[in-house]
């Protein structure tokens, strides 16, 4: 997955009335942000169990578990990415999100 350049990794006080612009309602908003959040998150752990599963093999011993360094880089990485929240937010502010409101 790509992930922008500009996604803070860490919080940021939001306007509120940034976030109930594009929907007209807060809660609208934030249910569309935590709902790109968990597919951005499910995407990540898949794209991460990927890269991972290289690493597995039937017979661990427990030298072969601690000294697998490109194990560990690969982990860093994920663990130094901005949060699903944080994308998500960032990417609903910038009107990258398209929000369908079902027919009643």
């Amino acid at each position: 997955m790509e992930i922008k350049k500009n996604v803070p990794t860490n919080t940021i006080t939001r306007k509120l009335s940034d976030i109930e612009e594009p929907t007209g309602n807060v809660y609208q908003s934030v249910v569309a942000i935590a709902k790109r959040a968990n597919q951005i998150s499910t995407s990540l752990k898949q794209e991460l169990n990927r890269k991972l599963a290289d690493f597995s093999s039937t017979t661990d011993s427990l030298e072969e578990t601690f000294e697998n360094r490109e194990q560990i880089e690969i982990s860093r990485h994920y663990e130094r990415m901005p949060k699903p929240t944080l994308i998500a937010t960032e990417e609903f502010l910038d009107g990258e999100l398209y929000i369908r409101k079902p027919e009643k």
